[in-house]
């Protein structure tokens, strides 16, 4: 299922110049959406390469918990990290639905586990409202959420995957892809 928030256009684009039309159709983004516990993320669609089905990664031994191991994703080693855990999420079980997203992160390509996905949501800037500001607590730093969406009934907290791991934890994850 796909939903789609058409806000993109202005209400008054017949009076409106083409370059008006396209610098706001140029605003829109699209982000996928997925599901960790009862909340919903989103995080651009630009960043998604594909969405498999969980396997069960090899695991590298000492590596933090939140990097659950590697798999071959056609020839190249690709680290799958459980954002319920790197999140905190309460600990949920691996269903029929769990999903890995994979995701090009700069240079380094890797997998999220998930716990299902959505669909894909247009949205416009001015649909993302800013994230309270709270205390840092524990090793998730907020800086990650760049937003929340009402999509009627739905509250969507857009992510900025790139923000959510320190650059510690990217070196990690790059040698784990490089072993």
């Amino acid at each position: 299922m796909t939903a789609f928030v058409d806000s993109a256009v202005p209400a008054n684009a017949h009076s409106a110049t083409p370059g008006q039309v396209s610098s706001a159709a140029a605003a829109v983004r699209e982000f996928l959406t997925f599901r960790l516990g009862a909340e919903e993320y989103g995080i651009d669609i630009l960043r998604v390469q594909e969405i498999r089905s969980y396997e069960r990664p090899t695991r590298l031994a000492h590596s933090p918990d939140f990097i659950k191991g590697v798999i071959d994703l056609r020839g190249r080693i690709v680290p799958i990290l459980d954002l319920r855990v790197k999140l905190q999420c309460p600990e949920a079980s691996y269903t029929d639905f769990t999903v890995v997203i994979i995701l090009d992160i700069g240079s380094t390509v890797v997998g999220a586990v998930v716990d299902a996905v959505a669909d894909v949501v247009s949205l416009t800037p001015d649909l993302i409202k800013p994230t309270p500001q709270f205390e840092r607590q524990g090793h998730v730093d907020p800086a990650f959420v760049t937003g929340i969406a009402s999509l009627g009934e739905r509250m969507l907290i857009v992510m900025d995957i790139e923000a959510l791991l320190s650059s510690d934890e990217i070196g990690l994850v790059r040698s784990a892809a490089h072993r």
